[in-house]
């Protein structure tokens, strides 16, 4: 069974940069042709989708989210890390990273999530 775990600061200045690593369990991140995504939820409002990285290494990044978002990968570790930069209260939100089979698609497989707050 495949599990996957966030990590990551609870609480998180204004203007300074977010990273979260998803620690994966039971798939290897580099096997074909799965997508290991990052997935917010702000209170109140919806999932949205931030991010993924595939099998191949090949980041791919919400529009909306481009200029501030990066995701790296650990194959060593089997671990891949989100890295948001210049965040506001409007990035407070539970994180999540989930496992789909295409891109910005539906996840079989989550982490439990995370809570995240920005504020001074």
């Amino acid at each position: 069974q495949v599990q996957l775990q966030e990590s990551g600061p609870g609480l998180v200045k204004p203007s300074q940069a977010l990273s979260l690593t998803c620690s994966v369990s039971g798939e290897s991140i580099t096997t074909k042709y799965w997508y290991w995504s990052w997935i917010r939820q702000p209170p109140g409002k919806e999932l949205e989708w931030m991010g993924a990285i595939a099998y191949s290494g090949n980041t791919y990044y919400n529009p909306s989210l481009k200029s501030r978002t990066s995701i790296s990968r650990d194959t060593s570790k089997n671990q891949f890390t989100l890295h948001l930069n210049s965040v506001s209260p409007e990035d407070t939100a539970v994180y999540y990273c989930a496992r789909g089979d295409r891109v910005a698609g539906p996840s079989d497989y989550r982490g439990q999530g995370t809570q995240v707050t920005v504020s001074s």
